[in-house]
């Protein structure tokens, strides 16, 4: 089974994503962290390598073919996935990849105040971050992919975190594997 964690910046995919492989023993395959180790590699932030994304297609292309790569792997194995992304969802859906794809959001102003926390910085500069990670993506997915990250049609199950703790979240999912 492939499970899809999609969602923005600060909604709580990647700790429901981490929650459920480790309560489920799915591997996990993130391509927020495979995101920020090439940043980090390249001596850039978040902000600035996604910037440079924006003039280099390659850098996404490369990312997500690599995300790709290695869920098809696993898969082949015979392993659970769960997938911790942004647009992981799209790009399964348009390969017609059997999964439960499962979108993750909250208000900006809960998402800010998550990362702000979560990285030692102010809810104000955390907010000026993850929109300019939002305008960053929606033009390059849309530019490289063709894919509105704002159409959520394609998710099976939409989720607001921002009332609930991710075990809550991964019990609505089991839930909704369970069928």
């Amino acid at each position: 089974m492939i499970l899809v964690i999609g969602g923005p910046p600060g909604s709580g995919k990647t700790t429901v994503a981490e929650r459920w492989a480790a309560a489920r023993g799915s591997v996990l395959v993130s391509a927020g962290t495979r995101f920020r180790a090439m940043a980090k590699q390249r001596g850039l932030n978040l902000e600035a390598f996604g910037r440079a994304a924006e003039h280099d297609p390659s850098i996404d292309r490369a990312l997500d073919k690599a995300v790709l790569t290695e869920i098809r792997a696993h898969v082949a194995e015979g392993r659970d996935v769960v997938v911790d992304g942004r647009i992981q969802a799209y790009l399964l859906a348009t390969e017609k990849t059997p999964c439960l794809k499962v979108l993750i959001d909250a208000p900006l102003a809960v998402r800010a105040k998550r990362i702000a926390s979560r990285e030692g910085t102010t809810v104000e500069d955390a907010k000026r971050q993850i929109l300019a990670r939002e305008r960053s993506e929606r033009i390059r997915y849309k530019s490289i992919y063709g894919i509105d990250v704002g159409d959520t049609r394609i998710f099976d199950l939409v989720i607001d975190s921002r009332d609930r703790t991710p075990e809550e979240i991964v019990a609505m999912i089991a839930a909704r594997v369970r069928g």
